[in-house]
């Protein structure tokens, strides 16, 4: 067993003697109702089980008498926080999956991550920490869903890869950019027959419109939304028919200059309004905006979290840094500001927006990142209780758990976070943590420190006795 993995359980295995039954009262504290989209307040919030069971007015509520209380005065009750693109399993590379990440995304109040690639093996190795979280052995936040990747040599191969994700239980379709666009519509059909939602890049041959017309459901990164924006996206697309595989992502690169270059917001307002009538949501994932920053700085290794990182991952993020070339700053810096633009002018249209990230990326630290994309969404032009609901509210729906998850409220999951400072005044105040519940169980800003402190260890025990 890995280290760090080791060490989430010692943790865990040692607070489940004392908590994993234990009611816990929270009181006289201010909850931030991301449905209704205001504070309520104070409020004494009743835990028992893993649930949220009652709510009421200080005073009101009658908790056991074995209960833990903490004091809510002066602070700020939301859900737990979810990132919805990362990736846990290395399976190009072949090296061990990224549990060592499970601690930097408790630590920063993430209590679900959907995972975007996995292959058969994975899931079952997703089912593992699934049963070990909810036992109460693991610290971990929930793997909601997690996804197998689908491209096949031809259309009926890449129905059969369908069937073959489908019977290996995953909860998802994944596509990636250069699918060629035969393959893909396949895809959709195969995955519509096994009730499979297809998520991922768009594909780079077809239109945004036709991919959120025919049944995609999310489009990441922004993918197609660029070329939809621009005024040439007729010829841009064009100019990749017939071309797939590494052929067709070639020519995606050498045209990014083009498309940010013919970049319209009146073209982007006009496709974004028929996107929102298609019900697609985008995950954008303008955290990965680090990566370039990473990349530039010479400074990146006395970044403090830098030492969270697994010894290999720490040599994957320096392989990317040799790789980068003298054009990259220049189209980063072209980038990132048309991509919060476009972030403004969809969410402006009423497109669902979800936060993710695609930790562990270069620059992109799991956990903290996510922490980076809810200031960029605000910076995009979302008021803070929306970048709120993006990780919080939006993702229950689109899993179709807001039943049981995605905001404070009686009969839901205890999978919270409690802050020191109001986060729909400023949103780097989700940074606040003073306490995070998972399933209930109650993790304080020392337990917190303290499981960062173990990863540090468990990465690099030579340097950390």
């Amino acid at each position: 067993m890995p280290c760090a993995l080791a060490a989430l359980l010692w943790h865990a295995v040692a607070m489940a003697a004392s908590s994993a039954h234990a009611a816990t009262v929270i009181t006289d504290v201010t909850i931030v109702d991301v449905v209704a989209g205001q504070n309520v307040g104070p409020r004494t919030v009743l835990i028992e089980d893993g649930r949220i069971v009652s709510i009421d007015a200080p005073g009101a509520v009658h908790a056991p008498a074995s209960a833990q209380h903490v004091d809510g005065r002066g602070r700020f009750l939301i859900p737990g926080l979810t990132d919805m693109h990362v990736h846990l399993f290395n399976l190009s590379s072949h090296r061990a999956p990224n549990d060592w990440s499970f601690p930097l995304y408790v630590a920063n109040g993430i209590t679900g991550i959907r995972d975007m690639r996995a292959d058969a093996a994975s899931i079952q190795q997703v089912k593992q920490w699934r049963a070990a979280m909810e036992s109460g052995q693991l610290i971990a936040p929930r793997v909601l869903a997690s996804g197998i990747a689908v491209y096949g040599t031809s259309p009926a191969d890449a129905a059969a890869d369908v069937d073959a994700a489908a019977a290996a239980g995953t909860d998802f379709i994944k596509v990636f950019s250069d699918v060629p666009a035969a393959n893909w519509r396949a895809i959709l059909a195969q995955a519509k027959l096994r009730s499979l939602p297809v998520v991922g890049h768009v594909p780079a041959g077809v239109e945004l419109l036709e991919a959120a017309k025919r049944g995609q459901r999310t489009s990441e990164h922004l993918t197609q939304v660029y070329e939809a924006c621009s005024s040439s996206e007729a010829r841009i697309l064009g100019d990749r028919q017939g071309l797939n595989g590494e052929a067709l992502m070639s020519r995606v690169d050498s045209q990014e200059a083009q498309v940010l270059a013919t970049f319209d917001p009146a073209v982007c307002r006009h496709a974004a309004k028929a996107l929102a009538a298609t019900g697609q949501v985008q995950v954008p994932t303008l955290a990965l905006a680090d990566e370039d920053t990473f990349a530039q700085n010479a400074q990146r290794e006395h970044d403090d979290r830098w030492q969270l990182l697994r010894p290999d991952e720490q040599l994957r993020w320096q392989r990317f840094v040799a790789g980068y070339t003298k054009d990259d700053p220049e189209l980063a810096s072209r980038r990132w500001p048309i991509a919060r633009s476009i972030v403004s002018i969809l969410h402006q249209a009423g497109v669902p927006i979800m936060a993710g990230t695609d930790s562990p990326m270069p620059g992109v630290y799991p956990g903290f990142a996510l922490q980076d994309e809810l200031q960029l969404l605000v910076e995009s032009g979302l008021s803070p209780m929306d970048a709120l609901r993006a990780a919080t509210l939006e993702p229950a729906r689109f899993l179709h758990i807001d039943d049981v998850s995605g905001s404070v409220a009686v009969g839901k999951q205890a999978d919270l976070v409690l802050l020191d400072a109001d986060p729909t005044r400023d949103i780097r105040n989700a940074q606040r943590i003073r306490a995070v519940l998972l399933a209930g169980r109650l993790l304080t800003r020392g337990d917190l420190d303290a499981l960062l402190s173990d990863a540090t260890r468990a990465q690099h025990p030579a340097r950390h006795p």
